[in-house]
């Protein structure tokens, strides 16, 4: 998954930087607000890329005395430094941008050249948003989950800040067009520098989505629900457990999963043998699960 991740992370940012570059030689010519805002827009998504890469390396790094579990939370706190830099570089400019080209009134010189821009921007970010979109469509098929569920439940929240990031990118450059369009026909500024505020109003939206989807994984939380029931399936259903007295679990990152049982074990069970009931059910929830689990069974003897 890393390696689809890092290849769909790869594209968003190249398309981003190549967009940021046109982006910029449009607002140069035609002084447009939204075109500047844009810009911003596009740098803010393409240093973002490069915190969700560093993420992706980091995370990557094997178990240690320290981290027991993997450095897998990492990407967490790399996802939240991505959405203060949406809020921050992106979002802020836009407005401060926007407010500024209505206070100060004009109207974007050479407006086809904005329509032009825009059109292969729209190109590049659809194709990023299409690699980012079927890797979801494969990873929810593997799953045997409908596309809109697996994303709402996916921990990767690398290939959903891809998403979206590549969402909030078309649905601006929509936004910029009707600013320059508008300003074109009425001849005010204030549709260019709104433009240029609503932009940013959809930056903070990204933002605030992502930073509380990165803060609730970093915080820690259990498994979805219908990864339960099948924990506890397979717990109940081990011959020599007579029941399943209490379950917690914890996501630790995208990939591991701490699950906490206490069960009641039948009386003719020895210790040893209640280790090798352990090692079963820690073998088909791995065989079974998306994520690595990993087993701690509490067992209690059953009443004589």
């Amino acid at each position: 998954m890393d390696r689809s991740t890092r290849r769909t992370v790869l594209i968003a940012g190249a398309a981003n930087l190549m967009v940021a570059a046109t982006k910029l030689a449009a607002a140069l010519i035609t002084g447009s607000s939204v075109m500047l805002a844009e810009t911003a827009h596009s740098l803010a998504d393409t240093l973002n890329q490069a915190f969700l890469l560093a993420s992706l390396g980091r995370s990557a790094r094997p178990a240690d005395a320290r981290h027991p579990f993997g450095y897998g939370q990492e990407r967490y706190v790399w996802s939240l430094l991505a959405a203060f830099g949406i809020f921050v570089a992106g979002a802020g400019f836009s407005i401060f941008e926007g407010v500024l080209a209505i206070v100060r009134g004009g109207r974007p010189a050479q407006p086809a050249v904005a329509y032009i821009v825009l059109a292969v921007s729209f190109v590049a970010e659809g194709l990023s948003f299409a690699q980012a979109l079927r890797q979801i469509y494969l990873e929810a098929g593997d799953r045997g989950r409908g596309l809109l569920d697996h994303f709402r439940r996916s921990a990767d929240l690398t290939l959903k800040a891809a998403l979206f990031e590549d969402i909030a990118a078309l649905a601006g450059l929509v936004v910029a067009a009707i600013g320059v369009g508008m300003t074109q026909v009425t001849g005010s500024s204030v549709w260019d520098g709104g433009a240029s505020i609503a932009v940013g109003a959809l930056l903070i939206a990204v933002a605030y989505r992502l930073g509380r989807d990165s803060v609730d994984l970093l915080i820690g939380h259990a498994a979805d629900p219908e990864e339960q029931r099948l924990i506890r399936d397979e717990i109940r259903k081990t011959k020599g457990v007579d029941d399943l007295l209490d379950l917690r679990t914890l996501r630790v990152g995208p990939d591991h999963l701490i699950v906490a049982a206490r069960v009641s074990f039948s009386d003719d069970i020895s210790a040893d043998q209640a280790e090798e009931l352990a090692g079963d059910i820690d073998r088909r929830l791995r065989e079974k699960l998306s994520v690595v689990p990993h087993v701690f069974l509490d067992p209690t003897q059953g009443p004589r």
